[in-house]
């Protein structure tokens, strides 16, 4: 394989980048994390900087809870300080040197007192061995993963505003240990729970299992698939007429049956609210249903096929029109009274008018 040769053109506006932090910490961290640390480092010694979370998360095209939640990474890392008011709010950040970073060579300890030379004795007195006992050394991921639970029951407590139970502490430890969640999947899990409104550690189980069987491993996985879901729930809230409200409960089994189960687009299901509020006058997700089930029995995928659906409806429609004439013309002619005419007595009638 041929030598890459490495050319240094730096300019003096440069910003310094540790190498114990590409040995250490770089290879651990998550991407997005990364770049606000050097972002801060960039910053670091700039007189005119002035930087704010909204700043920071637009300069790097994040939300401001992507650049608090790379806060609380570094922090726990510790190589950034983070200071906060008395109302929580972040007022100054400080980046710290490599904790990891240490020295060497031992310091020489001082000899035990009793162990030095007596005056004017000739002899020594040895201080008496003391053996601690040795702590068995725990293998590096097994360390780190304790350090990891460590901090995400931390961090949930800080979202969900209590101490944590029991219980709730060993959910958030079967999905790292049992669900091989990251920590960062993790915390993202019970940020997004909480910022809908669902603080019940059963509701963010639910989730958990539910980005499991979906193969979501990342946080980028997560967010996407959770904007493709508000955008589902609020297309049919839209449809709907539902205004100043997120869909309830029963609502979101709805939406989720139609978008996940029948894999139906959101076209199909606008399509079907539409036709609910012309058949309804009122959003019913009942109705909708009863729509969304029958087009999913006849393998419905595209508007198109729906259009062809109807025509085929019309049709049979129409067909059934004629033959309920047909089968009426013709029972009214069987149930028609026939009248009996006296023949002899017309004809003398007709004879005697002329």
């Amino acid at each position: 394989m041929k030598t890459l040769t490495l050319k240094n053109k730096f300019q003096t506006n440069a910003t310094l980048l540790p190498n114990d932090f590409i040995d250490n910490y770089m290879v651990d961290a998550n991407g997005e994390f990364v770049k606000v640390y050097l972002f801060l480092l960039r910053h670091l010694d700039d007189p005119c900087s002035s930087l704010t979370i909204s700043t920071i998360a637009d300069c790097l095209n994040n939300t401001e809870n992507d650049i608090l939640r790379a806060f609380r990474y570094w922090e726990k890392t510790g190589l950034l300080k983070v200071e906060r008011d008395s109302d929580g709010k972040i007022t100054c950040l400080e980046l710290l040197k490599d904790p990891k970073k240490t020295s060497h060579c031992a310091p020489a300890s001082p000899e035990p007192e009793a162990a030095q030379r007596m005056p004017d004795s000739g002899t020594s007195t040895r201080a008496p061995e003391f053996n601690a006992p040795r702590r068995q050394a725990v293998p590096i991921d097994e360390f780190r993963a304790q350090k990891e639970i460590k901090s995400l029951l931390f961090i949930a407590e800080q979202y969900l505003g209590k101490t944590l139970t029991h219980t709730e502490m060993e959910t958030i430890t079967y999905f790292y240990d049992t669900l091989h969640m990251s920590a960062d999947l993790i915390e993202y899990l019970i940020e997004s729970c909480v910022e809908n409104g669902h603080k019940s550690i059963h509701y963010i189980q639910k989730v958990a299992f539910s980005w499991a069987e979906s193969g979501i491993e990342t946080v980028a996985q997560a967010k996407e698939q959770s904007l493709i879901y508000t955008r589902s729930c609020y297309a049919v809230l839209n449809a709907f007429g539902i205004k100043n409200r997120g869909p309830a409960a029963s609502e979101l089994d709805y939406i989720k049956k139609w978008s996940e189960e029948y894999a139906f687009s959101s076209d199909i299901i606008e399509e079907a609210c539409r036709r609910t509020i012309m058949a309804t006058h009122q959003p019913s997700f009942e109705y909708a249903d009863s729509i969304l089930t029958r087009w999913h029995n006849k393998d419905i995928r595209h508007l198109s096929d729906v259009s062809s659906l109807d025509e085929e409806y019309q049709k049979d429609r129409a067909a059934g029109r004629g033959a309920a004439k047909t089968r009426s013309a013709t029972k009214n002619l069987n149930n028609f009274e026939r009248r009996s005419y006296d023949m002899e007595s017309l004809e003398e009638k007709l004879l005697n008018s002329n």
